[in-house]
């Protein structure tokens, strides 16, 4: 998956996450890209690491379909930085995946727990 740096045998259980993980980040307050990036590689313990090059075609593409909206800030003495927020839009396509995500993984969970004899 060209989002993240993942160890291929990771890539298949982890594709589709990377709408779902961006989303969650930027539920509670606008956030940028480099700093979206840094989040998911500190809260996954390093697990997962997303290329800044990469993260922001996918950012543009949720601000296309109206899930994130985009703006510029400028502050004094630094560059300016996109930062992007969920819009209702997003926040109810936030709402569908995790509830999605959470019937995938439950369903993992009764397939691998460890079978009691």
């Amino acid at each position: 998956m060209p989002y993240m740096d993942v160890k291929p045998s990771d890539l298949e259980w982890k594709k589709g996450s990377a709408e779902l993980l961006i989303l969650s980040l930027v539920e509670a307050r606008p956030r940028h890209g480099y700093e979206i990036s840094k989040l998911i590689e500190q809260r996954s313990g390093g697990a997962v690491h997303f290329h800044v090059a990469s993260l922001y075609p996918l950012l543009y593409r949720l601000e296309k379909r109206g899930w994130l909206q985009g703006r510029w800030v400028e502050k004094s003495g630094q560059r300016r930085r996109r930062y992007y927020r969920l819009t209702p839009q997003g926040r109810k396509i936030l709402a569908s995946q995790r509830r999605g995500w959470q019937t995938f993984v439950e369903a993992i969970n009764r397939i691998t727990e460890v079978e009691h004899a």
